[in-house]
């Protein structure tokens, strides 16, 4: 079984020519603000529905071919071109002068990592960026995500049972669950789940913001992102309300879109009894309340953690605020920052680097390892800890009442060791690149698990644009195995793959 490469060319052409259409909205925006920039996106619209469309047409004939191992190439190279095709806008808008920190800059939007190369010595800061350019970053970030494949398949009709096979590469988690038994129809749920729930944040947050700015936020926690409109992000509001809005909906966005359509259908009691849900609300519970002890005023004192840099939150309602914030941004991956954390007292910086290996629930938007993995891997390990004293126990696996088939398990296992082993690879690539030790780990962790801000000189106050331009292209690939999952952009590394 040799890979039909014109299958995977003519789905490639329906995403970019899709992509071309998505392009006109944020020209519409520069012509309502009246910016010069409206031409880059008018030109890079136009070569994509060109170029799209004429591939399309060529080999749209093969979509109804598309089998496993199409759909894993389809998936994994459209991420790569619809970042190379997303980042012309600011090279020719003549925003960023270097095609590197574009593409850099878009595909970090598109993974919904919010990684950052703006405000650097060699790069425009945020807020000088026109606003067409920082809509269309809050809008590869909403495009990514849900899944720009599961977008197509909600309103592409023509992938037919070809869908599934992209539905199962695209959508995160150790399996992929269907809510209808119609692929297409599993989408457009999704979809309208995603978009209710983006415009409930943008009502929510208008009496504290202007529309560009609620939209472009709410654009942004939805998808997990983390884009701001700001240089000094969500902080930079000095907002009490507008904190909690968002970290009501980063923690809305790391759940599984299953469990809401589940809920909204009046199925509560079944959503709550869900182990993967009280294990991410008990992560994100338990982390914030040690956090914000830790740099609560009095405790930082008696544990003699108040410094130079870090004088401790007098109130412990501000504490537990910033807290909550931090913690539900860096679990559900969003990135977003109120607080500079890497000048918290040591305990409190341990409990954030630990939650760069936790991530939201299968199913949702958020990036990392997921929590549903991390259950399965404790549950494995108490399981293996009784055979040592039952050797001839029959000791199933189970999670919410249901036998975890071995297959899973497999997944789950594998995928864990090879999540380390890339974090590993690119920590010391990056170091051989000269980044220090804990600013290559940092940028690993941040990358791999598509968290945005990262340790050491990538903190989340800093930006990535003094990296050399290797490092970015480096990062860029990493950014998307973890949007992927690794598996889809890993097996591509397989020789058998390309073979019959």
């Amino acid at each position: 079984m040799v890979l039909n490469l014109k299958a995977v060319a003519g789905t490639l052409g329906v995403l970019v020519f899709f992509l071309g259409i998505s392009l006109v909205i944020p020209m519409g925006v520069a012509i309502a603000y009246g910016e010069s920039a409206w031409l880059a996106f008018a030109v890079s619209s136009a070569g994509s529905l060109v170029v799209g469309g004429a591939v399309w047409r060529l080999w749209g004939g093969e979509l109804e071919k598309l089998r496993v191992r199409e759909g894993f190439a389809i998936v994994a190279f459209a991420w790569l071109v619809i970042s190379l095709v997303g980042a012309l806008p600011f090279t020719l808008s003549g925003a960023l002068s270097s095609y590197t920190d574009a593409f850099f800059e878009t595909m970090s939007g598109f993974t919904t990592t919010g990684a950052t190369i703006l405000g650097g010595a060699t790069t425009p800061a945020i807020e000088e960026l026109p606003y067409s350019l920082l809509f269309w970053r809050s809008l590869a970030h909403w495009l990514g995500g849900m899944g720009i494949i599961v977008l197509t398949l909600a309103i592409l009709p023509i992938l037919g049972v070809g869908g599934m096979q992209l539905f199962k590469a695209e959508v995160p988690g150790p399996s992929a669950d269907k809510l209808t038994p119609r692929v297409r129809e599993t989408a457009k749920r999704l979809w309208m789940i995603y978009v209710g729930f983006t415009v409930l944040e943008v009502i929510l947050l208008l009496p504290a913001m202007n529309f560009f700015d609620a939209v472009n936020h709410a654009f942004a926690t939805m998808a997990t992102g983390g884009f701001s409109t700001k240089n000094g992000s969500v902080g930079q509001y000095e907002s009490a309300y507008v904190e909690w809005v968002i970290t009501a909906f980063m923690f809305l966005a790391g759940v599984s879109f299953v469990l809401h359509y589940r809920l909204l259908r009046r199925e509560g009691l079944h959503v709550l009894r869900n182990a993967e849900l009280k294990t991410y609300t008990g992560i994100i519970v338990l982390a914030s309340l040690i956090v914000a002890l830790a740099t609560w005023t009095p405790v930082a004192q008696s544990m003699n953690t108040v410094t130079d840099s870090f004088a401790g939150y007098d109130s412990l309602g501000e504490a537990l605020r910033l807290s909550v914030f931090q913690v539900t941004a860096i679990v559900t991956t969003t990135g977003f920052g109120t607080a500079d954390y890497e000048v918290w007292p040591p305990l409190a910086v341990g409990i954030i680097f630990a939650l760069f290996f936790v991530g939201g629930m299968a199913g949702s938007t958020g990036g990392g390892v997921k929590v549903v993995r991390q259950v399965h891997l404790l549950k494995n390990s108490l399981r293996e800890l009784q055979r040592l004293l039952h050797p001839n126990a029959v000791l199933p696996l189970r999670l919410d009442d249901k036998i975890v088939p071995n297959d899973v398990m497999r997944n789950v296992l594998s995928f864990i060791f090879l999540y380390l082993c890339l974090n590993i690879f690119g920590m010391l690539v990056l170091a051989w690149l000269g980044l220090d030790l804990e600013t290559a780990l940092g940028a690993a962790l941040s990358s791999v698990g598509n968290v945005g801000p990262a340790f050491g000189s990538l903190g989340p106050t800093d930006t990535y644009a003094p990296l050399p331009a290797t490092a970015k292209w480096f990062l860029s690939i990493l950014m998307m195995a973890g949007r992927l999952e690794v598996f889809t952009v890993l097996i591509l590394f397989v020789p058998s793959f390309w073979q019959r």
